[in-house]
C-alpha cells in the first residue's frame, strides 16, 4: 500500500484500496437533511465517551480507548470523540475534526456496509501503514456502521486503542448495539420514534 503525505498542508493522499462508494452523494444528500456533519455536538462526545467506557469495561483494559462517532461525506468529519488524557494531546495534535477520506478505517467499514475488527492492525498488510493512523500510534480498531432509518450508512462509531486488543465477538456486538442506539437517538432529533 503506498501512502504519501504532504506534511506543509497536513494533507493525506493514498491510492484508495476499498471498493467504489456508490453510495456516496445519497449519504451526503441525507446528512445535510438532518443538519448532520456540520459542527461537533457534545450530545455526540457523551455518547463517544460511554462507548469508550463500556469497551474498557468489556475488555478488561488497563485504560480507556479513543472512541469516535465519525460522519462519512465528502471527507470524514468527527462529531463526537472521547480521548482519554494521557491520548489528549496527541489526538488534539493530529487530528482535526475533518478527515479526508483515504485516513483510517472508517471509510472502508461505511462502504463495506459491515463493521470492521482490526485486533491488531498490523496482522493485516491492507490497513498497515495508513498515515494518520500511524501518526495516531493506532494498533487496534473496532468500528460499526452506523445505519439511519432510510438504510443510508451515515458513518460509524469506533474504537481504537494503541496495543493490540481482543476485541472479539463481545466487542463488535457491543458496538453494533451502540450504532442501533445512535441511530436511534438521531432518529428522535428527527422526531421520529426510535
Amino acid at each position: 500500500m503506498t501512502y504519501s503525505s504532504n506534511d506543509q498542508a497536513g494533507a493525506f493522499s493514498a491510492r484508495p484500496l476499498m471498493p467504489p462508494d456508490r453510495e456516496a452523494a445519497q449519504r451526503v444528500k441525507r446528512l445535510r437533511e438532518l443538519g448532520l456533519g456540520q459542527a461537533r455536538e457534545g450530545e455526540f462526545d457523551d455518547f463517544a465517551r460511554r462507548v469508550a467506557m463500556e469497551a474498557q469495561e468489556l475488555v478488561g483494559l488497563p485504560g480507556t480507548p479513543v472512541a469516535f462517532v465519525n460522519l462519512v461525506g465528502d471527507d470524514q468529519f468527527i462529531c463526537g470523540v472521547y480521548t482519554p488524557p494521557a491520548a489528549a494531546e496527541l489526538v488534539g495534535g493530529v487530528l482535526g475534526a475533518r478527515v479526508p477520506l483515504d485516513a483510517g478505517y472508517c471509510p472502508h467499514v461505511v462502504v463495506r456496509r459491515k463493521a470492521l475488527i482490526l485486533d491488531d492492525v498490523l496482522d493485516y498488510p491492507r490497513f498497515a501503514g495508513n498515515p494518520i493512523v500511524d501518526k495516531l500510534m493506532v494498533r487496534s480498531y473496532a468500528g460499526a456502521p452506523l445505519t439511519d432509518r432510510t438504510g443510508t450508512v451515515l458513518g460509524t462509531i469506533c474504537v481504537v486503542d494503541s496495543e493490540p486488543r481482543p476485541w472479539g465477538r463481545a466487542g463488535l456486538d457491543l458496538l453494533k448495539r451502540r450504532a442501533v442506539d445512535l441511530a436511534d437517538l438521531i432518529h428522535r432529533r428527527e422526531g421520529l420514534p426510535g
